[in-house]
């Protein structure tokens, strides 16, 4: 999840709880060992929206009264110091702030590519796969999302939230310029897609399917 509690141009932002909590309960209840990850590692900043109306779910509300995952948000683990070997799917959560530290950071995109490469699982809701336009194949110069099925938040979606120009790119935009196969449901409703190893959802209505999908993937 991101460490950036706001744009560059100074808008609040953070990590979307509900795309957090959603897995992180989905992924506990499988039996799995969570690690909480972020490009700077402690604290990450939650976006103040995420406990509007509507958005703050069962899920949000059981983590947010959870000691341990608080403290695990409170404490997030360094992305430098993620261990490949003993990590078998990456799951990257949205929210804005990943506009900031997701998108050139080096770090989490060798973190994909060496998980994707080695069969292992990468998977991102929402904001989560801005990374995704950074990774390329083997050759270090075709787009990892070329060819692939795949989707991420809107560019309809960005326009109704009003960040469509607070952003270094529209998601959907860029991943049709790299050669995906990017689809979009209607606004606000969930959308997950899956191709091979690489497991992607629209919103924040797709992280549920998102992280099942996930789950199905290690079964």
């Amino acid at each position: 999840m991101t460490s950036a509690g706001e744009l560059d141009n100074g808008h609040p932002t953070g990590l979307w709880l509900e795309e957090a909590a959603t897995p992180y309960y989905m992924f506990k209840n499988e039996g799995y060992k969570v690690i909480i990850a972020s490009p700077k590692g402690g604290a990450a900043p939650i976006d103040a929206n995420s406990f509007g109306e509507g958005m703050f779910t069962d899920y949000c509300k059981k983590f947010m009264h959870d000691g341990e995952a608080v403290g695990a948000l409170c404490h997030t683990v360094k992305l430098d110091d993620v261990d490949l070997d003993s990590t078998d799917a990456l799951y990257m959560v949205g929210g804005h702030g990943t506009c900031v530290d997701f998108v050139n950071n080096p770090t989490l995109k060798n973190l994909v590519e060496q998980i994707y490469r080695a069969g292992k699982i990468v998977a991102a809701d929402c904001h989560g796969v801005n990374i995704l336009a950074e990774c390329t194949e083997l050759d270090g110069e075709t787009p990892l999302l070329k060819d692939k099925l795949c989707t991420g938040f809107s560019s309809s979606e960005e326009v109704e939230v009003q960040l469509d120009t607070a952003i270094p790119f529209l998601i959907q935009e860029k991943f049709i310029e790299l050669g995906a196969n990017y689809e979009a449901g209607p606004n606000w409703t969930s959308k997950v897609c899956v191709d091979g190893n690489l497991i992607t959802g629209q919103n924040p209505q797709s992280s549920e399917a998102c992280a099942a999908a996930v789950i199905s993937a290690l079964s």
